[in-house]
This record gives structure tokens, C-alpha cells and sequence, in this order.
């Protein structure tokens, strides 16, 4: 199983952990409500999980124009 992260606006992979072994509990997600697992997971076919998540060049962006939070796709 591989947990795999990426941002949510530009899809720019940002990481992974390649391990079979490695549960929720010790990725965090247990601190999640339903709508945000729902949100921020996606399970995959093959056994992998993406998580989305906000790299920092988009924080910065989206914190500099907040405007754009009202856009679709706004850093694609």
C-alpha cells in the first residue's frame, strides 16, 4: 500500500509513504470527521490511498489573493 500526497490545486505530487504496514492511526486520520475523509481521501483500486493536501506555493498564493478561493481551479 502506498500513501500517496498531493495538492489539492495543482496536483504537484508531493510525497509518499511505501509501506504495507503503516495504519490510519499512525497517519492521523482517525482526527478527521466523515466530511473531511471524504474531502481529503480517495481510495484507490489498487489498494492505494491519495490525500490532498495544500502545498506551500498555493497557500501562499491562495493567502496573498483570497479571491481565488472562489475559483473552480485556481493554480492549475
Amino acid at each position: 500500500m502506498a500513501v500517496n500526497y498531493i495538492c489539492r490545486h495543482c496536483r504537484t505530487a508531493m510525497g509518499s509513504i511505501e509501506s504495507a504496514g503503516i495504519s490510519e492511526l499512525q497517519l492521523g486520520f482517525h482526527f478527521l470527521t466523515p466530511e473531511e475523509r471524504s474531502d481529503i481521501i480517495a481510495y484507490n483500486p489498487n489498494g492505494d490511498v491519495t490525500v490532498k493536501v495544500v502545498c506551500d506555493y498555493c497557500r501562499e498564493a491562495l493567502e496573498s489573493n483570497p479571491e481565488l478561493l472562489l475559483v473552480t481551479s485556481p493554480l492549475q
